[in-house]
C-alpha cells in the first residue's frame, strides 16, 4: 500500500463510528462513494472488530490487487 492508499483508506473511514466491523467499514466506504481501488483495499482486510482507522491501516495488504481474480 502506497502513502496516497493510507491517505484513500483514511478519508473513506472518515467520521465512521468505531470500533467497527470488517462488513460495516466496507459499507461506509461504500455508501460514501468511495473509489473502487480504495473499496478492494478495505475488503482485503481480515475479518474482525477495528478499533480506529490506524488498526484499519494497518490491517489492509500491501497490493490488494495481486490477490483479485477479476
Amino acid at each position: 500500500m502506497t502513502k496516497a492508499d493510507d491517505r484513500r483508506v483514511r478519508k473513506a473511514l472518515q467520521g465512521a463510528d468505531f470500533p467497527a466491523s470488517k462488513e460495516e467499514l466496507v459499507e461506509y466506504a461504500r455508501e460514501r462513494g468511495t473509489g473502487a481501488r480504495t473499496l478492494l483495499a478495505l475488503r482485503g482486510i481480515p475479518e474482525g472488530t477495528y478499533e480506529d482507522s490506524d488498526e484499519v491501516e494497518r490491517a489492509v495488504p500491501q497490493n490488494p490487487e495481486a490477490g483479485s481474480a477479476d
